[in-house]
């Protein structure tokens, strides 16, 4: 069996470290420099030459992660690695995964056509925005589910189930997998946006009276959407309002948002860094499940047990 090597991008090196220590060893060594003008050179610092190789990246805001990605798969290929595996925890650009409307990007198939040109031979992620990203790529795809993180969290928060609610209509088949598997209600916030992270009007399709309730998303960004769902919530009777989102990308004036919202708490990953503690955020890690998916792709066995099914 080819020996296996995880490596870190600059985006996620603390991740990268748990999943290393996880998984029973250590992370390789690699290089990233700059040139003056800001460009960017890497190097692998170790000989990886008939190696399988894991790079762990999440690809959030600036881009140049993504383009740090990029040279590292073309350098680990050029350094004559068996494998390239790419392990993005948070795949950005998924949001722009169709196009709604006349002539805009559909960046995600950007994303993954310049991920396979550089020359990766499988994907690994968690929670895509939107799962049909999965189709955008012609090499294997691994799309692991945050769902497994949550539940032992959740169950130990409450003695009676709580009611799930989906921020919006496309969150609903990830919502509905918490619902069944506590047997819980599920309701939903309709929401119509006047604009990116502007959102119009909310409404409520269903009945919280007197319960405890999870908000479940795959991403918080600016935080407008699940603050303005927890309002709305407690108006219309609930007794509390937490929320789970695997992806904190928390921009803008998140933070701020959280703090001044009626969360009683915000449930994420550690898929992406926070920037700034926050007494209201409980973060859980992904690390021993990415370290589990390692260890079954490097040993040829199935990991279909790890995957997101909605």
């Amino acid at each position: 069996m080819n020996p296996l090597k995880i490596f870190a991008g600059s985006a996620s090196p603390e991740l990268a470290q748990k999943i290393a220590h996880s998984y029973g060893t250590k992370l390789g060594l690699c290089i990233t420099k700059r040139f003056s003008d800001g460009e960017m050179w890497v190097s692998f610092d170790e000989s990886i030459r008939g190696a399988h190789v894991f790079i762990v990246q999440s690809t959030f805001s600036p881009a140049e992660n993504i383009m740090e990605l990029l040279l590292m798969i073309d350098a680990a290929k050029r350094a004559s690695a068996h494998q390239v595996t790419v392990v993005t925890p948070y795949f950005g650009y998924a949001r722009q995964d169709r196009k709604d409307r006349p002539r805009v990007s559909i960046a995600a198939k950007l994303v993954a056509n310049l991920i396979s040109a550089a020359g990766a031979d499988r994907v690994m992620t968690c929670d895509l925005h939107a799962g049909q990203i999965q189709g955008f790529f012609d090499i294997p795809f691994d799309h692991l589910a945050g769902y497994s993180i949550f539940v032992p969290y959740i169950k130990d928060l409450y003695d009676k189930n709580p009611i799930f609610a989906s921020p919006d209509v496309g969150g609903v088949a990830r919502t509905r997998r918490f619902a069944e598997h506590f047997e819980a209600e599920m309701v939903i916030c309709d929401k119509h946006r006047k604009r990116a992270n502007e959102i119009a009007s909310m409404q409520l399709i269903g009945d919280v009276s007197d319960q405890d309730v999870i908000l479940i998303d795959d991403m918080i960004d600016t935080a407008g959407t699940i603050c303005k769902a927890a309002e709305m919530l407690l108006d219309k009777g609930a007794k509390s309002v937490r929320a789970v989102c695997t992806h904190a990308v928390l921009s803008g004036k998140a933070y701020e948002n959280i703090d001044k919202s009626p969360l009683q708490e915000l449930i994420v990953t550690d898929t992406i860094p926070l920037r700034q503690k926050n007494l209201k955020i409980k973060v859980l890690s992904v690390a021993d499940m990415f370290a589990k998916a390692i260890r079954k792709i490097h040993d040829n066995e199935s990991i279909s047990s790890l995957f997101l099914q909605t």
